[in-house]
């Protein structure tokens, strides 16, 4: 009990933001992660280097190490507001499969670019959460990795093939015009708009609090996993965060961040959508990453500086509301 006592004061003392000094938190995040790991009862591993391959895994990364892996795409799901606009007509697939199950980690952005895809297009899923510990629920895959989504039994595995091929299915007789343009918003999505929000969720103690806040309340966690994700976690992510910084040339994380919103409206060229009258698959890769951000510092902050808000406004109500089935 004393070292769960000892991390929830020294989880306070870093909420406390400006009251702890960046010397003090350096100063005592080392031992702060030794005594979250210990914490872990996972017969599989322990110790920081286990914590560290787990929180990798849970964040959506293929290494073995978080500050070796693309933690700049981690992200927390939230529920968007609803809004007083017009409503564009959501495009209603041409195939109505009988059972869709998304495998998933409510953090994971990749796992969000499905949803806002399954959203928009009224395909009605549920969720199963995996545990990043045991990963338990996907232990009857050869494919170790979320998302995973089945389709009536059916496998299919990585966010993007995933949405590709659920596309095809929907539109076979697709010619779009604008496939190149499309394609490259995407490719632009994963190799670029993902790695400056890290920095950004993470810039300072209190921040990656707010953060970790959420996904220890929706993520399939025990007790004393949901102790070691929020602490451990938001501590590790803070200074992993400072790295990405370097990795990515990143010298100020807002300014960055308000960068690649402007670069995304530009892209828009006055349309309302990449697609043009209704979103594309691109549209709905920038949607997908962003509204787990939206209602955090990070996005709100980059919705007041920048000129994304509008049509961030128009994408939630084209998305419409989550299609997820409660078990």
């Amino acid at each position: 009990m004393r070292r769960v006592h000892g991390l929830a004061t020294y989880g306070r003392s870093i909420a406390a933001g400006s009251s702890t000094s960046s010397a003090t938190v350096a100063a005592a995040m080392p031992n702060l992660l030794v005594r979250s790991a210990m914490l872990s009862t996972t017969p599989s591993g322990s110790g920081p280097q286990f914590l560290s391959r787990r929180l990798a895994d849970y964040f959506g990364l293929s290494g073995t190490s978080v500050a070796a892996g693309v933690v700049g795409t981690m992200f927390f799901s939230v529920a968007a507001s609803s809004v007083a606009q017009e409503v564009h007509a959501k495009e209603l697939p041409k195939f109505s499969p009988k059972d869709v199950v998304l495998y998933q980690y409510e953090a994971c952005p990749f796992c969000n670019k499905v949803k806002a895809f399954l959203d928009y297009y009224s395909i009605p899923y549920k969720v199963v959460e995996v545990n990043p510990m045991s990963k338990k629920e996907i232990k009857w895959s050869e494919y170790k990795k979320v998302p995973i989504l089945t389709i009536d039994g059916e496998q299919m595995v990585d966010s993007s093939e995933i949405i590709t091929d659920l596309f095809k299915r929907i539109h076979p007789e697709s010619t779009c015009a604008d496939a190149e343009e499309e394609a490259k918003w995407r490719k632009w999505v994963d190799g670029h708009l993902v790695h400056v929000l890290s920095p950004n969720i993470y810039r300072n103690a209190s921040e990656a609090l707010e953060s970790f806040d959420y996904i220890t309340s929706h993520g399939n966690f025990s007790f004393t996993e949901r102790l070691v994700a929020k602490y451990a976690g938001a501590t590790a992510m803070y200074f992993v965060s400072k790295k990405l910084k370097k990795k990515y040339n990143i010298t100020d994380e807002r300014a960055s961040l308000y960068e690649a919103a402007e670069t995304w409206v530009d892209a828009l060229k006055g349309r309302d959508y990449l697609g043009g009258s209704r979103p594309n698959l691109a549209d709905l890769a920038v949607f997908g990453v962003l509204r787990p951000i939206r209602y955090l510092k990070s996005g709100k902050d980059m919705v007041e500086h920048t000129r994304i808000g509008e049509w961030y406004t128009r994408m939630e109500g084209a998305v419409g509301e989550p299609m997820r089935i409660n078990a």
